[in-house]
């Protein structure tokens, strides 16, 4: 069912206006990539949804061939006091601290996002996590304190990869250093990078390309450009510029976002620094860009969606295109445009800042699509047309038959909840339509899409629960646009993919895990959730997020791992149980061909004990800090 009437909500008890669903025989899911989690050799497991020696993994997007691209965030930090210093160096079976990044022109550059790759044709393991070096970072396995050359500098994001192969995604510039000159005895150089954030794309071959955005060099009262300043010319410097490649199609065109001009406020910092003695010029550009308590950075910029056109084998960019704003403006005020997706036609979405008709005085955030087919070419903005309860959306993906899924805002039984929408691009009349999901009217769950294929099937996130004015838990969804029918991937889970094992009496129950603690044998019961699905392909197979359950270590005063009898402590609660909380990783979901009809899901009755459905099951001393406010890397693409 679904709901595509343009009037504000106001639902009643969602549970009264409504029935459940009658469950639609979907395919029936079986996670490839977690079986080593919560291997007993935690040294030897590979199969763990990120690399080896960090905390947490994503899986951002999924080829025909079955290659994806991940991310993994956070080296963990294992540390113990000399007294106890017994060469602990990173243990898989708890929950470590993640080293705290801060950012300084006074200490080294620390990166603690790394790339990866796993595919379901590796010929060690399938879905095997493996370190995908972009502009020369080192694998996080190989760090050593001691070998500087060895600790990154440069952070890496993948976004997108397309059936070639090519991979495209975010980075970092190395560090640079220049010669220190202040009052600090110990200190011996100053710190920055070229740039903070740029695009890149890099072949199946290994060919890397930066996808420069088109100002990266300023000048007092001139227009930004990427034409540098001679040597000698004090006034003219490298700002590095901004730009995000989000995604790529099969004609190897790349789409993002970049800077294209800088802010006024902007330019009176730079030129400040410019004019300044306290810092060398790009030590102080490079103080006003680092992000501050609020992850803001100082030095912004006029953003316009992008598209890079790479030649035919990835080699080179062939051409750039920026893309326009949703309106016409002379202003200079700061507005901006960010493109998304796009598909193998050309099309493009993402969102823009957008007057409305009939609303000029008022600025909205809104989901638009490009098309290429003005002159020569270039880009023409289409606005997806919203009420005005609706008033902020985004577009996030497009497939090939012209089908853009999104979100918008709304209020909802007086609280601001996101809907998942999908619109039909090559009938740009028709109305957006918002799909019912667990429910045959429209509920206050709060969902959002990330990608539909070219099946018309839909994979995303949303809530599960109806608290008010709570943070809400979420679960990965996959809804088919041709059948209508909206599924909570962790119900079409396999029961043992979900920790899950039958007992002697042939009921499912969960899975205990042994570990010791200080000596002392604990145990506590699997447990994998499925959160959001960013990515799914023609075959039907989705990577995304799923949280893992795993126990506490116990950390003392100083952050230092307890250690008793040679071995890591876990903090425990009151009845002596280990106390747990969730870690994101990286998860590969794929289905046999089989669904789940009526009879399959009377035989995976997956319950708990207290034989609530598993699903809503808040029991023991998990924590589910995680489920409430999931940080994937999206951040990185500026949603805000």
């Amino acid at each position: 069912m679904k709901f595509t009437l343009d009037k504000a909500l106001s639902l009643v008890a969602v549970g009264v206006i409504g029935a459940l669903q009658g469950v639609q025989a979907a395919p029936v899911y079986e996670i490839k990539n977690l079986s080593e989690v919560y291997q007993s050799d935690s040294d030897s497991a590979e199969l763990i949804g990120t690399l080896q020696k960090t905390r947490n993994g994503y899986g951002m997007a999924i080829n025909a061939d079955g290659e994806s691209v991940a991310i993994a965030k956070g080296r963990k930090k294992l540390t113990v006091s000399e007294d106890d210093d017994d060469g602990v160096i990173d243990i898989e079976d708890g929950i470590a601290p993640e080293e705290r990044i801060t950012f300084s022109i006074d200490k080294p550059i620390i990166a603690n996002n790394f790339s990866f790759i796993a595919s379901e044709f590796d010929s060690a393991k399938p879905w095997l996590p493996v370190f995908d070096s972009v502009n020369s970072t080192t694998d996080p396995s190989l760090t050593d304190a001691d070998v500087p050359e060895t600790i990154n500098s440069v952070d890496v994001y993948y976004f997108g990869i397309n059936d070639t192969g090519t991979k495209v995604g975010s980075m970092t510039s190395k560090e640079l250093t220049e010669p220190y000159d202040g009052t600090n005895a110990d200190q011996d150089f100053w710190y920055y990078r070229e740039f903070e954030e740029r695009g890149f794309s890099k072949d199946e071959s290994g060919t890397e390309l930066q996808l420069t955005p088109p100002c990266t060099w300023y000048e007092k009262d001139t227009a930004c450009s990427n034409t540098p300043g001679a040597a000698d010319d004090e006034d003219r410097v490298n700002i590095g510029g901004y730009s995000v490649a989000a995604a790529i199609n099969n004609a190897n065109l790349v789409v993002g976002y970049a800077g294209t001009e800088l802010t006024n406020d902007s330019k009176t910092r730079i030129d400040t620094c410019i004019a300044g003695d306290t810092y060398p010029t790009d030590i102080c550009i490079q103080k006003e860009q680092y992000p501050d308590s609020n992850g803001n950075s100082r030095i912004n910029y006029h953003v316009r969606a992008y598209v890079w056109e790479l030649n035919a084998d990835g080699s080179e960019v062939a051409g750039t295109q920026t893309l326009p704003l949703g309106f016409e403006t002379t202003s200079e005020t700061s507005y901006t445009a960010q493109g998304l997706g796009i598909n193998d036609s050309g099309v493009v979405v993402g969102r823009s800042h957008n007057k409305r008709p009939g609303n000029d005085d008022r600025i909205s955030f809104d989901a638009f699509y490009w098309t290429p087919d003005g002159v020569d070419g270039a880009y023409q903005a289409h606005w997806v047309s919203m009420i005005d309860d609706r008033y902020q959306s985004i577009a996030y993906g497009i497939n090939n038959s012209g089908i853009l899924v999104g979100s918008y805002k709304q209020y909802i039984e007086g609280y601001i909840r996101d809907k998942f929408f999908y619109f039909d691009t090559n009938n740009p009349d028709s109305k957006i339509v918002t799909p019912n999901d667990f429910y045959n009217s429209l509920s206050d769950l709060g969902s959002k899409p990330k990608d539909i294929n070219d099946k018309g099937q839909v994979v995303g996130s949303i809530e599960t629960t109806h608290e008010k004015d709570k943070p809400r838990p979420k679960s990965g969804f996959l809804f088919d646009k041709e059948a209508t029918e909206f599924n909570d991937l962790n119900k079409l889970l396999t029961c043992e993919s979900k920790g899950f094992e039958k007992n002697s009496d042939n009921e499912w129950v969960r899975e205990k895990v042994e570990v010791t603690s200080g000596g002392v044998l604990l145990a506590y019961s699997k447990d994998i959730k499925v959160v959001e699905a960013n990515s799914i392909n023609e075959d039907g197979v989705i990577v995304g997020t799923a949280f893992v359950r795993k126990p506490q270590y116990q950390l003392d005063t100083n952050g230092n791992l307890v250690i008793e009898n040679g071995e890591p402590v876990f903090a425990v609660d009151g009845n002596g149980d280990p106390l747990t909380s969730y870690l994101p990783r990286m998860v590969v979901l794929q289905t046999d061909g089989a669904v789940a009809d009526e009879a399959w899901l009377a035989a995976n009755n997956c319950v708990d004990d207290n034989g609530e459905d598993e699903n809503y099951v808040r029991k023991g001393a998990a924590s589910f800090a995680w489920l409430f406010a999931l940080p994937l890397l999206w951040f990185r693409r500026r949603f805000k």
